[in-house]
């Protein structure tokens, strides 16, 4: 094995104490919340407790530094980031901020994960179009995603990696067709953000959206969203309050006078604890280095893949080059895939079923006995 990746493999393990139990492959799903994001989240509220609100100059202090984080992991600066509750609450920055009119038209992915299929199609009463360009097993056919593109395409929106089957797309690819066709591109990063390297200031994304409970091994509840910053003037903010204007802590003086910047679709109280596991999270991959975590993740679910065929079962997440993710799905004819993950659990192997098929997916830290624990769970089930 490389050295580096089993550097990287053993320092986020001793990070990640659900590794003492779980041989844990369910990351695309909710992954458990490393150590360092658990202390994090654990001293904000000792701190609540004995201080209460006489912190609020350390812990603002915290969030700036947790927003300076989130902007270093995609190459953005600080204010084209908004700390949001989910990857939801990002999609819908867009979907409801857009001056939409009739007879314009979005293009997504045929598999697109729900959240990034239904804020679209609410749009429908304004005369919106959306556009679904169906996929082989997540392999997208750019040709045919230009096509479905025309002169009154607003917004192209993809799911950077796919969540049923893992096929990671090419961001660059995507974002020179929209360029081409004078469309708009947002990206559902969720699937792919901590672990796979994005630099906004190379890839011209307008908009981004990940929540912080998958891959980034943060909290449910943290977020982040990304709107380049000449983009800013596009999006009507649609959820203003108090925080969302300049003179945010002058409650007494009453002027709709917006942020110049992504905060100001902050317009509520922040789930402060969340934030700061999240910050915690980004900082520990990020002093692993991204590339590296993406080249364990890549090795790890290589080695799945050749164990499952060795094992009889068909991989059907694509697995060429940088198509390859962190997702492996593939398929147990004759089971019922329901009890299979039941069986597993009892196990101590956690992974899911999606899509009529059993998917697994392995973080940088899961070990080769990791690996050996969920195909001997698999070789021992029987309904």
């Amino acid at each position: 094995m490389d050295g580096n990746i089993a550097e990287t493999r053993q320092r986020l393990r001793d990070a990640m104490p659900v590794a003492r139990r779980w041989a844990y492959f369910d990351h695309a799903a909710v992954a458990p919340v490393s150590g360092p994001a658990a202390a994090a989240m654990q001293r904000w509220v000792d701190e609540s407790v004995s201080e209460g609100d006489t912190m609020w100059p350390e812990w603002g202090r915290q969030l700036k530094s947790m927003r300076q984080s989130a902007a270093n992991l995609i190459g953005a600066a600080t204010d084209e980031i908004a700390l949001v509750p989910n990857t939801t609450a990002g999609i819908n920055l867009v979907a409801e901020g857009l001056d939409w009119r009739s007879g314009d038209n979005l293009v997504t992915l045929g598999d697109e994960y729900p959240s990034n299929l239904y804020p679209w199609m609410h749009l429908a009463d304004r005369g919106v179009e959306t556009r679904r360009v169906p996929t082989a097993d997540g392999v997208v056919d750019y040709d045919q995603l230009a096509d479905r593109s025309d002169d009154r395409t607003r917004l192209i929106t993809v799911s950077w990696v796919a969540f049923s089957n893992g096929c990671r797309r090419n961001l660059d690819a995507i974002a020179e067709i929209a360029q081409r066709k004078g469309a708009l591109l947002f990206v559902d990063a969720i699937q792919g953000l901590g672990v796979f390297p994005l630099d906004v200031s190379r890839t011209p994304i307008d908009f981004l959206a990940a929540d912080g409970h998958k891959w980034l091994l943060g909290p449910e509840g943290a977020g982040i969203a990304y709107i380049r910053r000449d983009r800013l003037p596009l999006l009507r903010a649609t959820a203003v309050g108090a925080h969302s204007v300049v003179h945010a802590y002058d409650y007494t003086h009453i002027e709709l006078k917006l942020k110049q910047d992504a905060a100001r679709y902050e317009g509520g109280s922040l789930n402060v604890p969340g934030m700061f596991g999240l910050g915690a999270s980004i900082d520990l991959l990020q002093s692993l280095g991204v590339e590296n975590v993406a080249a364990a993740i890549l090795d790890a679910t290589d080695s799945i893949c050749s164990k499952l065929r060795e094992g009889g079962f068909r991989v059907v997440s694509p697995r060429d080059g940088e198509q390859r993710s962190g997702i492996v799905s593939f398929e147990f004819p004759g089971a019922d895939l329901l009890a299979v993950r039941r069986h597993c659990l009892e196990q101590g192997v956690a992974l899911a079923c999606r899509a009529g098929r059993i998917r697994v997916s392995a973080h940088a830290y899961n070990t080769g006995e990791d690996i050996d624990r969920l195909m001997s769970s698999l070789a021992t089930f029987t309904e």
